[in-house]
């Protein structure tokens, strides 16, 4: 964890938060002046904060650029609630025959609401605003799924890895930074709410409120402005180890080889990365992916449009090439297929060594996998598996992606999907059962790239596609599941495992 890295949420929480208020006050004015239109401003503010963030962050990222934009304005939507409500309420709450003398003074309504009803209300407002802050640094972690930063990469890294420390660290400081904007705004809804502070000068003021909103603009115009990436090599930094490590690869071998400056920007999604890269205009050049990745989950297709005779590699890079003007380079060698593993209790207690072996005890057994696995989009998901294998067992539990390999590693189940090339399945001691049905197809890694790419950088890289084939046939299965043992288990930097393994290879020199 770095300054940068802290900087980087807090930044985001307060861009978010300034947009929140600047957004947020004004509603909370309509409400409280037009009543009926305030039911459905209600009512919509409401219904936001029912969405998950992840799929709010997915549809505003349809929009803007990803990255900080979208990370910031889905921030300032699930802000809008308290901030409008209280606001709404702190003005209904005047006491009317405080409003009543106003009137009774000659002022006029707009006059009466500046100069009486809103001040009285701000204490109220500010308290909407301490509770939008605290759950704005909570809820920014699920920038990083977007590519908007934070520290949610940090976390994420830490679960896999089972690192405590990091994930306490983490949370210490979320719980800091929440604790220290909670009680900077306590004080300004105490000087507002006590009678006994004097008031400062009303310049001092005007100087101080006119001071605040240019640094929240400034703060927010920061985090809109792209990142400028012309004439560099643009990746998106991945969600899984596997794709973290490729990625370090073609960082450490491009600078080497070329005259090309490599940017890795803030983590990403799998799909989230594709649809940036098959945009019309995209943000980044290239990503590390899978053949059965392409067909199922990008084009949405399945084993059964390839026709015979052709592989699913060259078909996907045929369907690819067409739909969104990519292609896949050469396969590097590693099949990170679904696989089914097993704990030791399992191998222990029934002797299984593949897959056919589980039908006749898979009542007794308890199935874990991602969400994902049990959606009903393509044919490799547990529906029809358990179909396919003729599987009954006694529960099938859902559980996040991150988490899972710590789920079976408590016990929680005794079956579960895995990536075949993961690391952490020698950490849980689970044994990987061979697919002798042949149920799941192959899932071989490969860099997907833009058509045009080399030509765009045909004067300052000419040999960059012979640089970025170098790692084809070269990274095996085996390989993989010792880097991301190295990186998952024994705590060891990606840059660095990336380094040495690409010395080993003789692509680097020390």
């Amino acid at each position: 964890m770095t300054i940068s890295l802290i900087w980087d949420h807090l930044s985001l929480v307060l861009a978010s938060l300034f947009l929140a208020v600047a957004a947020g006050v004004p509603l909370g004015l309509v409400v409280y002046l037009f009543p009926r239109v305030g039911k459905v401003i209600l009512w919509v503010v409401d219904l936001i904060q029912t969405i998950p963030a992840l799929a709010l962050l997915g549809l505003i990222m349809v929009v803007l650029d990803p990255g900080s934009p979208t990370a910031m304005v889905g921030l300032a939507l699930y802000s809008l609630l308290p901030i409008v409500r209280n606001c709404s309420l702190g003005l209904s709450q005047v006491p009317a025959h405080l409003k009543e003398a106003a009137t009774g003074m000659g002022m006029t309504p707009a006059y009466r609401l500046f100069h009486i009803e809103i001040p009285l209300a701000l204490p109220m407002l500010i308290t909407g605003i301490r509770i939008a802050a605290v759950n704005a640094i909570g809820t920014a972690v699920f920038a990083a799924f977007v590519g908007g930063g934070g520290l949610g990469g940090l976390f994420n890294t830490a679960i896999r890895q089972r690192d405590m420390t990091m994930i306490l660290l983490g949370t210490a400081v979320l719980m800091v930074m929440a604790l220290v904007l909670d009680a900077g705004l306590g004080y300004v809804e105490r000087r507002l709410s006590s009678r006994s502070h004097r008031k400062l000068p009303t310049a001092v003021r005007a100087f101080g409120g006119g001071a605040v909103a240019l640094a929240g603009l400034a703060l927010v115009i920061y985090m809109l402005l792209p990142t400028d990436t012309s004439g560099q090599l643009t990746l998106y930094d991945g969600d899984y180890t596997e794709v973290k490590l490729m990625h370090s690869m073609v960082e450490q071998l491009v600078e080497d080889k070329t005259d090309l400056e490599v940017v890795i920007l803030d983590q990403m999604t799998q799909v989230n990365n594709y649809n940036e890269l098959s945009a019309d205009d995209p943000s980044c050049d290239l990503m590390f992916s899978y053949d059965g990745t392409v067909l199922t989950t990008f084009l949405g297709m399945d084993t059964t449009d390839i026709p015979e005779g052709e592989t699913l590699y060259d078909f996907v890079n045929e369907e690819v090439g067409a739909q969104k003007g990519l292609r896949l380079l050469g396969r590097v060698g590693l099949n990170n297929t679904y696989s089914i593993g097993v704990t030791q209790e399992v191998v222990d207690t029934y002797g299984v060594s593949k897959i056919s072996d589980l039908i006749p005890i898979a009542g007794e057994l308890d199935f874990g996998a991602e969400h994902e696995f049990y959606t009903s989009e393509g044919s490799m998901k547990y529906d029809p598996f358990v179909s396919f294998y003729g599987l009954n067992f006694r529960s099938a539990v859902p559980v996040d992606v991150v988490l899972k390999y710590n789920a079976v590693e408590e016990g929680a189940f005794d079956v579960m999907v895995v990536y075949a090339t993961d690391g952490l399945n020698k950490r849980a001691n689970l044994t990987i059962l061979e697919d002798d049905w042949g149920f799941f197809p192959e899932y071989y890694g490969a860099f997907l790239v833009r058509d045009d790419l080399f030509e765009d950088f045909a004067d300052t890289a000419p040999n960059l596609e012979e640089v970025l084939e170098l790692l084809t046939g070269q990274v095996s299965s085996e390989d993989m599941v010792d880097l991301t043992y190295a990186v998952d288990v024994d705590g060891r930097s990606v840059s660095e495992v990336a380094h040495e393994f690409l010395v080993e290879k003789g692509f680097l020199s020390q």
